[in-house]
């Protein structure tokens, strides 16, 4: 892997935590595959042995949306919220209420492309450092970590299929 294909975690104040991601793909398929519910369900599913179960995309402000994932044991959790800000296909802004987490989270995901490689930079601000905090002990960038490999790995089969229309 090239550092570009690494995810990259900071905490660039108390309450938030940023992870970017470069793809080498171009924006409209990035901003494609965060929001066909189709892709995003083999991409975004966190650690292996899990499949999502729930995929409901919010593609306007106001719209709710709710994702649930489940594992082979029968385990299940999910989480949700409402879309604050779509702009196809650089920004979307949505509120977030993970499933056992202690509040919600306001998640800024920004697409920016050079080059013909798109950045995913996402932000999520927390009420209180406490609960960042709480959530980075989690290891939940080990999740993302392992669904953007994913999502680098199907972006060329869009790319693909796009100049096979």
């Amino acid at each position: 892997m090239t550092n570009a294909e690494i995810l990259h975690v900071t905490t660039p104040s108390d309450r938030e935590i940023r992870m970017t991601r470069v793809f080498n793909a171009p924006r409209r398929l990035v901003f494609r595959a965060y929001n066909e519910p189709e892709l995003l369900k083999r991409w975004l599913l966190g650690p292996p042995g899990w499949e999502m179960v729930v995929c409901e995309v919010a593609l306007k402000v106001g719209d709710r949306y709710r994702y649930e994932w489940r594992n082979a044991s029968g385990t299940q959790f999910g989480t949700g919220g409402i879309c604050r800000e779509f702009v196809p296909p650089e920004r979307m802004v949505w509120t977030e209420m993970m499933d056992g987490y202690p509040s919600e989270s306001l998640v800024t995901t920004v697409l920016t492309e050079q080059g013909g490689k798109t950045t995913a930079t996402m932000t999520m601000l927390y009420e209180s450092r406490e609960v960042r905090d709480i959530v980075l002990k989690t290891g939940m960038e080990k999740g993302v970590a392992a669904s953007y490999d994913r999502l680098a790995e199907l972006l060329p089969t869009l790319e693909k299929s796009a100049t096979q229309s």
